[in-house]
């Protein structure tokens, strides 16, 4: 099992109690088989990190199928057996080459995904976390085409905008996460 119940009380002990959305969004033939052949030994998650620099600007990712201008918040998944922390650290290196400290654990979205007839539960786990360093260098360069960092104004504004007119289902669903977490970062930050 990747996340279960009880590795979730520890992490909300340590990093608070997350909201929670539940949505649903509907995807592609294409992308709902995207989404399958992640789900290796029935994985059905992932975490996704909002990672700040000394700078307060936010790490983004581009894998290679982005379209110009695309960008969203890291995020991957655990292998099974492995700790949230270690494995978000884990994540975040591959996806960044950053050494992160996680802070605050925002949000969870209990998402339904739709094709048709067919449908998949998937849960996002969304975490804010710090960085000392300034540059990215993603170590995984088959999955991540660029990593660099943007001001909250940017991927609120022409970040979101290549997302949402792409019609895509999933960069829809990656602006609705990022709306949701980027307003309870605002509410942490006062």
């Amino acid at each position: 099992m990747y996340i279960t119940c009880d590795m979730l009380q520890q992490v909300e002990s340590r990093y608070g109690k997350p909201d929670v959305l539940r949505l649903e969004q509907a995807i592609s033939p294409e992308e709902m088989a995207m989404v399958r052949s992640s789900q290796k030994n029935g994985r059905a998650h992932d975490v996704t990190f909002f990672i700040f620099s000394p700078e307060h600007r936010v790490a983004v990712i581009a894998k290679p199928f982005f379209p110009p201008g695309a960008y969203r918040a890291p995020s991957g998944g655990l292998d099974p057996g492995e700790d949230f922390v270690q494995g978000t650290r884990r994540e975040a290196w591959e996806e960044t080459g950053l050494d992160i400290t996680l802070e605050h654990y925002i949000l969870r979205v209990e998402a339904t995904f739709t094709s048709g007839d067919d449908s998949l539960a998937w849960t996002s786990h969304v975490v804010t976390a710090s960085t000392p360093e300034r540059a990215l260098n993603p170590q995984d360069r088959d999955e991540i085409r660029e990593a660099r960092f943007v001001t909250l104004e940017e991927l609120e504004g022409p970040v979101r905008r290549v997302l949402w007119e792409s019609g895509q289902g999933l960069f829809r669903y990656r602006c609705r996460l990022t709306d949701r977490a980027l307003e309870l970062i605002r509410r942490l930050q006062g």
